[in-house]
């Protein structure tokens, strides 16, 4: 008998969705059956076929908006603009298709020609996260099935009902039921379905702690494409600037968005001494006026609360333990609404803890760090094992320079927040934050492999050197 899986809506408790857990086995059977079909259609067929999904994404919009809202307790503006990102997808996957996989012909020696063509993988997984439950796993199946994968996408256990709402969207769009299968279920079964022999691709986004017990898993099976698309312990550096306001505005866009759940979000405040109390003055005013609640609430909330209470409650404790290792808090964590998981921003000055610990809190909570020179925040930046995103604020043409030149992460930017990456440009990250295979514009890279030929239409050939001479005297008249 199948398992019962829920979900209730973070803002509110109540019982939003319920269903069983799906089966492995019978999931990627299903798909394996597809794939060929679905490969041997002409691209043109698969790209209008994604096409036709915007469409239908487009007239299922305020009800799709509403179910991310509800299941993640992200505001509607904020849920609405993933919605956009889902449909924004499509185009942005078929230019990087012809760009990135395109074929290319080169003539060779003797009239023949070099084909350069690729391949899909075949079935492939896409394990999804709670925090983007729609844009991020489209982000990985509209370039696979474009590519002419068929694809078994699991999402997570806390965002069900987005994971199936959205696969319903790619089957009303007319992409063949068994080439999208939807498989709801736990860690175990994202972990059957990543160890599947007929699986030939991992397309995983999640946590570093996850993303590296898969790479473990698969060290021995080069076969298997696997891209990792991990989180962050990210910076934003505020150096020289007069616009302390903007600077703070971006801050706060960086650490608080999304009730900092995005892996692109800004755990590390890292600041000159010199402007620091100016700064965090103008950043706690804004902090201050922040409106947490729940998705629909007027006024217009900036952050609904985290995914559950077990998060939540990880939050609260992470602030007590760095404000009792030598912390000063500036803004305290404050859950203000009892059995929900809600918690208001927090902001804590950490520069005299001399161990920090390097892990992705994954919630709005902002560490402070105060530094002295330029070279030393560089090198507070580079005090971690991530590497996914980090902005400078401020500072000159030449220290921007300075830091995008020693910086160690796949995103770096300018005057600019830490997150909001465009799906119009590669997104990925080294160290633990992925495993060199971006996302993004580049997905389109591991959907497919290059296959090269030599191609000629009549054969030809010949031997110039390494011959014996033929013995003519043995010959017969």
């Amino acid at each position: 008998m199948a398992a019962t899986l829920t979900s209730h809506e973070p803002a509110t408790g109540a019982l939003l969705w319920q269903g069983e857990a799906g089966d492995v086995e019978a999931e990627v059977a299903r798909a394996r059956a597809a794939w060929p079909r679905w490969a041997a259609q002409p691209i043109a067929y698969r790209i209008e076929t994604l096409r036709r999904f915007v469409n239908v994404v487009r007239r299922h919009e305020d009800a799709l908006t509403d179910l991310i809202a509800r299941e993640t307790g992200k505001p509607l503006w904020d849920a609405r603009a993933e919605v956009a990102a889902v449909m924004g997808k499509v185009d942005i996957s078929v230019a990087a298709y012809s760009d990135r996989t395109g074929q290319r012909r080169l003539e060779a020696a003797l009239g023949a020609r070099q084909s350069v063509r690729h391949k899909p993988h075949g079935v492939m997984a896409v394990l999804g996260p709670y925090n983007f439950p729609a844009h991020l796993p489209n982000g990985h199946i509209i370039p696979a099935l474009l590519a002419g994968n068929a694809v078994v996408f699991k999402p997570s256990e806390k965002t069900p009902a987005v994971g199936e709402m959205l696969v319903k969207l790619y089957h009303e769009a007319g992409v063949p039921i068994d080439a999208i299968r939807l498989l709801l279920g736990g860690p175990d079964a994202g972990k059957a379905l990543a160890a599947h022999a007929d699986v030939g691709g991992i397309l995983f986004t999640g946590s570093a702690q996850t993303g590296i017990a898969i790479n473990r898993q698969f060290a021995a099976q080069p076969n298997k494409i696997l891209a990792l698309e991990m989180g962050g312990n990210n910076p934003i550096v505020v150096w020289d600037t007069p616009e302390i306001n903007a600077a703070a505005i971006l801050v706060i866009q960086s650490a608080f968005m999304t009730s900092g759940q995005r892996c692109t979000a800004a755990s590390r405040l890292i600041v000159r001494d010199s402007i620091a109390d100016a700064l965090i003055e103008e950043i706690k005013k804004l902090a201050d006026r922040l409106v947490v609640d729940h998705p629909h609430a007027n006024p217009t909330p900036y952050m609904g609360p985290v995914i559950d209470n077990e998060t939540a409650d990880g939050l609260t404790e992470s602030f007590l333990w760095l404000m009792s290792n030598g912390g000063r808090p500036i803004k305290h964590m404050v859950r203000p609404q009892k059995g929900l998981p809600f918690v208001t921003p927090a902001i804590i000055d950490v520069t005299a803890i001399p161990d920090r610990p390097d892990v992705e809190l994954f919630g709005p909570l902002l560490q402070v760090i105060r530094v002295a020179t330029f070279e030393e925040a560089i090198a507070e930046a580079n005090n971690s094992r991530y590497g996914l995103s980090a902005s400078l604020i401020g500072g000159s043409p030449e220290e921007y320079n300075q830091f995008w030149g020693n910086v160690r992460a796949g995103v770096v930017n300018w005057n600019r927040p830490t997150n909001g990456a465009s799906s119009s440009a590669p997104f990925g990250g080294v160290g633990i934050s992925g495993n060199h295979r971006p996302s993004a514009y580049y997905a389109a890279d591991y959907c497919a492999y290059p296959v090269v030929s030599s191609e000629i239409e009549v054969p030809r050939a010949s031997i110039g050197v390494g011959l014996k001479d033929i013995d003519t005297s043995a010959m017969g008249d």
